[in-house]
């Protein structure tokens, strides 16, 4: 499979978490994506821990990467099934205040 249109190819995670909390710092960082490993005790070690074996975390973080740097947005995903049809329906106004979008984004 090729990675031509995958934006973050070649970038390793560690660089991208170090690239945001550089950015963002942890508290703001922590406020976007509110997990635990961002606001309680944070560490890059720990928050790689948790985005490895996390796909839902490890996708906004992604995510919000590709914001900071105005990158190609990934396409949603084509999950069968009517449950992820609401998830897909819902989560761009979920994550409005996360990221910052608007209907003009």
């Amino acid at each position: 499979m090729t990675q031509a249109n995958n934006p973050l190819h070649g970038i390793k995670l560690e660089d991208l978490l170090n690239d945001l909390v550089d950015h963002y710092g942890w508290e703001e960082l922590g406020q976007r994506i509110d997990i635990r490993c961002f606001n309680h005790d944070p560490s890059v070690k720990s928050s790689l821990k948790f985005l490895r074996k996390t796909q839902w975390a490890r996708d906004k973080v992604e995510y919000l990467y590709l914001k900071l740097h105005k990158l190609p947005l990934p396409a949603p995903r084509a999950d069968s099934g009517s449950t992820s049809q609401t998830k897909k329906a819902s989560l761009p106004q979920a994550n409005n205040d996360i990221w910052g979008t608007t209907k003009s984004d």
